[in-house]
């Protein structure tokens, strides 16, 4: 069975940084894209960074510069380092990874805050 098990999430001061991380275990083939996506209170779930298997990113135009998404192929995971943390930024993250075979699977969510 798989599982998307994410870490990294919590309480900073606007400025600070982040890491979060995000696991694939089970049985695969491979994976296709992986991603960030974040919703916060009261609003639609939107995109914030993918990356590719060969390695492509793209990123919302509101994190550009400051965040930094990465994967390790070997280890099945993905991370999105985050720096200069804004209030806005707040929100539940959660990954989501689309494998070799099309099926996509999402993570529990992690809460991250930032204060002002």
């Amino acid at each position: 069975q798989v599982q998307l098990v994410e870490s990294g999430g919590g309480l900073v001061q606007a400025g600070g940084s982040l890491r979060l991380s995000c696991a694939l275990s089970g049985s695969i083939f491979g994976i296709n894209v992986m991603g960030w996506y974040r919703q916060a209170p009261g609003k639609e779930r939107e995109l914030v960074a993918t990356i590719t298997r060969g390695g492509s990113t793209n990123y919302r135009d509101s994190v550009k510069g400051r965040f930094t998404i990465s994967r390790d192929n070997a280890k099945n995971t993905v991370y999105l380092q985050m720096n200069s943390l804004k209030p806005e930024d707040t929100a539940v993250y959660a990954c989501n990874m689309i494998l070799l075979n099309g099926r996509a699977y999402w993570g529990q969510g992690t809460q991250v805050t930032v204060s002002s």
